[in-house]
Order: structure tokens, then sequence, then C-alpha cells
């Protein structure tokens, strides 16, 4: 048989087939881990220095920062490094997925031009790229926890599901934001200002247990903030993870990635045109 005929219509504002849609996005997994692959393999990340330096990153940054907690408190504690590197290993995952997320579109524009294929696919491998790079700070982290001394509980299985909020809500993001940047090019440059922002208003540098009610009232305007406490909670205390907690991370990522993909979907064949 011969292969199937690609039609290009005129642009028009809304949803494709989607049943047809996802079959075709299904259908080129096998492409999705291997242009992730050969994202990683440009990045170095299938050389020794490559994968220590994913480590090192956030390792000093965490040194760094914790060296400024001792030096404004006074007082050092191990669980908070703990909970300090532990919060800025998931962090980067969500970070990572915007940086590679935000340019994803711009810069596979001749891949758009010559392809026919489901644009989503670009922001996705951003993502996966992303897990990978967090794969081995879960190992050092590990050695981290093991080496303070603290205890293992079944309580830190929570953290599964946890990771599994996070990446939904990056993914989302990343779709969200690759979409933004194909009309507004500038957001890529204020990226890092927001990244950085959102760092610091995140329960990394400090826990969430230690902020005074009032101030705590502000976490329901910060989709990490669930995210990074119930992980903390878990992976750092050994502890369930509140129930209102989880919900709130869940319906923040549900929301921005059903959002986001159908501002995605509903423009993506204006892409070539915009590009």
């Amino acid at each position: 048989m011969s292969a199937p005929l690609q039609i290009y219509e005129p642009f028009k504002a809304g949803l494709p087939p989607l049943r047809r849609y996802w079959r075709s996005l299904w259908s080129r997994r096998t492409f999705i881990a291997e242009f992730s692959r050969s994202e990683l393999r440009e990045q170095h990340f299938d050389s020794l220095f490559g994968q220590l330096w994913l480590i090192l990153n956030p390792l000093l940054l965490s040194g760094v920062y914790y060296l400024l907690i001792i030096i404004i408190g006074g007082t050092s504690d191990s669980t908070r490094y703990v909970h300090l590197t532990s919060a800025l290993f998931l962090f980067y995952l969500i970070a990572n997925s915007l940086t590679g997320g935000v340019k994803s579109i711009t810069a596979g524009q001749r891949l758009i031009l010559n392809t026919a294929f489901p644009r989503i696919m670009l922001p996705l491998s951003a993502v996966v790229i992303a897990v990978f790079k967090f794969l081995p700070t879960l190992v050092v982290f590990l050695l981290i926890r093991v080496i303070v001394g603290l205890p293992f509980t079944w309580q830190m299985l929570w953290a599964i599901p946890v990771l599994g909020i996070a990446i939904l809500l990056a993914l989302g993001l990343a779709i969200t934001i690759s979409c933004v940047n194909v009309y507004f090019r500038d957001i890529s440059s204020f990226l890092p200002y927001l990244t950085r922002t959102t760092l610091y208003l995140s329960p990394i540098l400090y826990e969430a247990s230690a902020l005074k009610p009032n101030i705590r009232a502000l976490e329901v305007f910060n989709p990490l903030f669930p995210i990074l406490d119930s992980w903390s909670r878990a992976v750092v205390h050994g502890q369930t993870p509140p129930t209102g907690s989880l919900l709130q991370a869940l319906a923040w990522a549900i929301g921005i990635f059903i959002i986001g993909t159908y501002f995605f979907l509903s423009r993506e064949r204006e892409f070539a045109v915009r590009l």
C-alpha cells in the first residue's frame, strides 16, 4: 500500500482530531526516546564528566546556600542540608524542563517545516531529557541520606506519586512555555529570573513548617510549594505528606497540563507560519 497522503490545510484555531493525534504521538515513542538521547549526547551526558557536572552543580549550589544559612542563622543542622539538597534536585528537574522546553519549538524550526509530526513531541522530549538528568541525583541524595544517618521508612514511598505529580507539572509547564515562546520570543530571556524567583519563594532554603501561618497562606499561589513540601516530608523526614498538599499539588499539575496542552494543540498548526 502507498504511504498516507499528508494534507496541509489553512490554519484555523481549534483542536485536531485527538484520537488520531495521540495515536500518532504514541507511534513515535521510539523517536522521542532516540531524539532525547541524541540531545543528551550533544550535552555530553554520556561522558563521565558530563554526568558528574549534573551532580556537582546542584551540590555546590546547595553547599553555598547551606553556608549562607549557617552564617545568617548561626546554627547548623544536617537534616536541613538533606532537605536543601533533595529540594534542589527536584527543583532542577522542573527548571530543566522549562529551560529545555522554552526553545524546543523555535529550535526545531527545520524539523517542523520539513516533517509532519505531532509538535508536542518537542517539549515532551525536553521533559524526558530533564528526567534523565534527574536520575543520577537520586543516587547521590540516597548516599547523602545514608551518610547523615537518617532512618529509612515505608512512608518514603510517598515520594513516587509526588515525583509523578512533579513530572506532570513539568510537562504542563514545558508545553505551555514552548507555545508562548513562539509568539513572545523574549520569554526565554525572562525565564532565568522567573526560575530564580520561584526558587526563593519555594520551600527549598527553608522548610514549610518554619513559616508563619499568615505567610504560609500565600502557598496557594505557588504550584511548586505543595510538591516540594510533600517531597521533603517523604524523602527527608520519612513522613506521609498531608492529603491537602497532595491534592493541591495534583490540582496544579492537572490544571496547568490541561490548559497548556489545549493552548498548544489549538495553535500548533500556525507554528510553521510563525517560525
